[in-house]
């Protein structure tokens, strides 16, 4: 299962021959700014919520390639009124089998809205279980009893997590939800991109491993299997 970076919390998988994009921000990271996104062809674009910082380059992204987003309601909707046609709208704790495995909804903590100040719906997470493996994507939430609750039909290869701070759970929060999910390798998301979500690297991945855990921190553009 190969994971490629994009930055922040935007980040691909690769599985079931097909390609899943997670929250696209990229053209205005700073941090992204080698990552081309006219390369990016994703078979689906999975949206946790609506702020500007996870959908900025959908429109452009969904448009060259032809991907059906897959996210809550709200978001879907509002795409879709922007001529957006190929959607799936999920809502919390529902779950559908694509052609690439079976995608459940999560709950988050978490606000969201829209880029033009219109309702977002509630933010929400990913459980992806494929027949590589299954993997857990937090979304932006604070740290909340409903990830003990995350079950999937086989051991998590890999979840990712927040780890930024103040606007999310930050690396002492997210070392504990990865106990409760008994998850060992944990990707990195939602850090650095911004002053207020900056992480020391070195502090945060001896954290985990005092925890028996590991914690991949990828550049943008980096890959890595799991």
């Amino acid at each position: 299962m190969k994971i490629t970076s994009y930055g922040h919390a935007c980040f691909s998988v690769n599985v079931g021959g097909k390609t899943l994009l997670f929250d696209p921000f990229i053209t205005p990271n700073p941090l992204a700014s080698d990552i081309d996104i006219g390369s990016l062809h994703p078979d689906y674009i999975l949206l946790t919520h609506g702020h500007f910082d996870h959908v900025a380059d959908v429109e452009t992204i969904a448009q060259t390639s032809g991907a059906t987003l897959i996210g809550n309601y709200e978001v879907i909707h509002w795409f879709a009124s922007k001529g957006l046609k190929k959607v799936h709208p999920m809502n919390s704790g529902g779950s559908w089998n694509f052609d690439f495995g079976k995608v459940t909804f999560t709950t988050s903590v978490h606000s969201s809205s829209m880029p033009d100040g219109s309702y977002g719906g509630q933010a929400g997470g990913f459980l992806l279980e494929t027949q590589e493996g299954s993997f857990y994507y937090s979304g932006d939430t604070a740290l909340n009893h409903d990830i003990k609750l995350i079950k999937s039909s086989s051991p998590l290869k890999f979840a990712a997590l927040c780890l930024g701070g103040n606007f999310t759970m930050g690396v002492a929060e997210a070392v504990v939800a990865a106990g409760w999910l008994a998850c060992e390798d944990i990707l990195g998301v939602h850090y650095d991109t911004f002053p207020l979500i900056a992480i020391d690297h070195e502090e945060a991945k001896e954290a985990f491993l005092k925890n028996n855990r590991r914690l991949h921190l990828l550049k943008p553009g980096e890959e890595w299997q799991f």
